[in-house]
């Protein structure tokens, strides 16, 4: 699994592949919400998958799980990744209802999620990839990360989803 650290060569996500691919990347990236550092790490997954902006997964160790909460009856399915479990991020006072997800029991292929988060940036205060803030992917359901070198169009907006 190559790393992905370093500038960046501008990508096109219908070069994405499908099924999606998982992939290493050790720059800083780092997800805020009301103050806090929720998560900070050189140590994320990126999952790559035709026309989606990369989502980025992050290990548990590197994150404050302590301000996650479990979403009760919150799942999902994906057809690659299996079973998807989603938390709230809670912040004192400050719920951010569903903004973690992550696969505890991932489908083969894809183990290396076991237990990692993924925040979406839409619900976060500040998400950034090696210093440079992300943008969010349009719709409620994609979490993908954009970023200066990630080309769409991207799945999500309004009339993409029969993609």
């Amino acid at each position: 699994m190559p790393s992905s650290a370093g500038p960046r060569e501008p990508e096109s996500v219908w070069d994405y592949p499908r099924p999606p691919a998982v992939r290493a990347d050790d720059r800083l990236v780092r997800v805020e919400c009301a103050g806090q550092v929720v998560a900070e790490t050189r140590r994320a997954l990126r999952v790559l998958e035709t026309s989606h902006p990369p989502v980025f997964y992050l290990p548990p160790e590197d994150v404050r799980t302590d301000l996650l909460r479990a979403v009760a009856g919150g799942r999902s399915w994906c057809e690659w990744k299996g079973r998807a479990r989603y938390w709230d991020v809670v912040v004192g006072d400050d719920v951010r209802p569903g903004a973690a997800w992550g696969y505890p029991d991932p489908e083969p292929g894809y183990t290396l999620l076991t237990g990692h988060f993924a925040f979406y940036p839409g619900r976060m205060d500040r998400c950034t990839v090696a210093g440079e803030e992300v943008r969010s992917q349009e719709g409620d359901f994609y979490g993908g990360w954009i970023t200066g070198e990630v080309r769409g169009p991207f799945k999500g907006g309004p009339g993409t989803l029969g993609w």
